[in-house]
């Protein structure tokens, strides 16, 4: 007679069974700021557009009632317009790691990808920018 071989697994359920994987997304962020490296850059301000995707893992759902418990949208934007208010830059780039780093704050995140544009500063060009994604190395949650 043949014995069984089969084993009888019990879930914990204290632990989570799953991850979520967020995506935070952010277009067409239109601000007046004073960017740039050239002289008439740094004498009046022009319209620069961001885009941005916050990728994120959380092990928990989203908590109806606690705005802790999200990425949220609304800080990530305060979070721009305080960084243009308080530094001039002169290239895009710069502007782009100082976002990075900002964000890169909340743990839960791993990738950020942001495209900037300059909407005003060729003639023969709607925009002209950069896009750059940045993804967290090591120390996820």
């Amino acid at each position: 007679m043949k014995k069984n071989n089969l084993k009888l697994i019990r879930i914990n359920k204290t632990k989570n069974l799953f991850n979520y994987e967020k995506k935070v997304i952010i277009k067409e962020l239109v601000l007046d700021l004073k960017l740039g490296y050239y002289d008439f850059e740094k004498e009046s301000s022009q319209k620069v557009k961001f885009n941005v995707e916050v990728n994120y893992e959380d092990k928990k759902p989203s908590n109806d009632k606690d705005l802790k418990s999200i990425v949220n949208y609304a800080k990530i934007v305060k979070l721009i317009k305080k960084l243009i208010k308080n530094k001039h830059y002169n290239f895009l780039e710069s502007l782009a790691e100082d976002v990075f780093d900002e964000l890169f704050k909340d743990r839960r995140i791993d990738k950020i990808s942001l495209q900037i544009e300059k909407l005003e500063i060729m003639k023969d060009c709607s925009s002209v920018g950069i896009q750059i994604s940045k993804k967290r190395s090591h120390g996820k949650l």
